[in-house]
């Protein structure tokens, strides 16, 4: 079987060093490589792709972001020169964490890890069909309660919680955004480091923030052209 894969990283150098650990696999092969995750995703709606090697810092949208807006997600391996984004990494369900300069080692190892959970597949299969998800369970008043996506008009983050609006109540739930936000479905957009958007409930924005019926909601800087692709597309 020959697995494909995609290589994303906005340093020419660092893609290169990848697609040539790549290309000493027997049964790998590279379909694409980009410069950007705006790039990446227009490969991901015309290729079968089962691996992703996706840089985290990136310019206008990172790896992270990128990756937990996805609504099919390949599997990925998060590479980075900076150690502190391994737990958000990890969040996202990541086969592994590669750090910059990227030896052909630690490489190999990560690619073991993969064709593992490959194989874990393999012998067991499921018999069901997954069905994308359309809601969350949150826990509230010592029960598990259904919360549609199409119901949520933004999330908030408090301190070590964060806090979900919908038009009837609110939920307070225990649990980062960060990995919270990779739960969710391609129609919400990350505006904040404190806040997440239903888009299809945004009815004006600026450069500065949208809204949603009477709220406003702040768009940081870092977020911003992200924010306003994403309304535009």
């Amino acid at each position: 079987m020959i697995y494909t894969c995609v290589v994303v990283d906005d340093e020419d150098l660092a893609r290169r060093l990848i697609e040539n650990h790549i290309s000493q696999l027997e049964n790998f092969k590279v379909v694409a490589s980009c410069q950007s995750a705006i790039e990446a995703s227009k490969i991901l709606k015309t290729e079968n792709v089962d691996l992703l090697f996706l840089d985290i810092e990136m310019p206008v949208l990172t790896g992270t972001e990128f990756f937990a807006n996805l609504i099919q997600k390949p599997k990925v391996i998060f590479t980075t020169a900076y150690r502190d984004y391994a737990l958000d990494g990890f969040e996202l369900n990541a086969v592994d964490y590669l750090l910059k300069p990227i030896t052909f080692g630690r490489f190999f190892k990560a690619i073991e890890k993969f064709l593992e959970q490959q194989q874990s597949k393999i012998e067991t299969p499921s018999e069901v069909k997954e069905i994308p998800k359309n809601h969350i369970f949150v826990r509230k008043d010592r029960k598990q309660v259904k919360v549609f996506f199409k119901d949520i008009l933004y999330i908030e983050s408090v301190k070590d919680y964060i806090k979900i609006v919908t038009p009837e109540s609110n939920h307070l739930v225990k649990h980062s955004m960060t990995s919270f936000e990779g739960l969710l479905d391609n129609r919400f957009v990350r505006t904040h480091r404190s806040y997440i958007v239903n888009a299809n409930k945004v009815i004006a924005y600026t450069k500065q923030d949208v809204e949603i019926g009477k709220i406003e909601i702040p768009i940081s800087e870092s977020y911003r052209n992200q924010v306003q692709a994403f309304l535009k597309g």
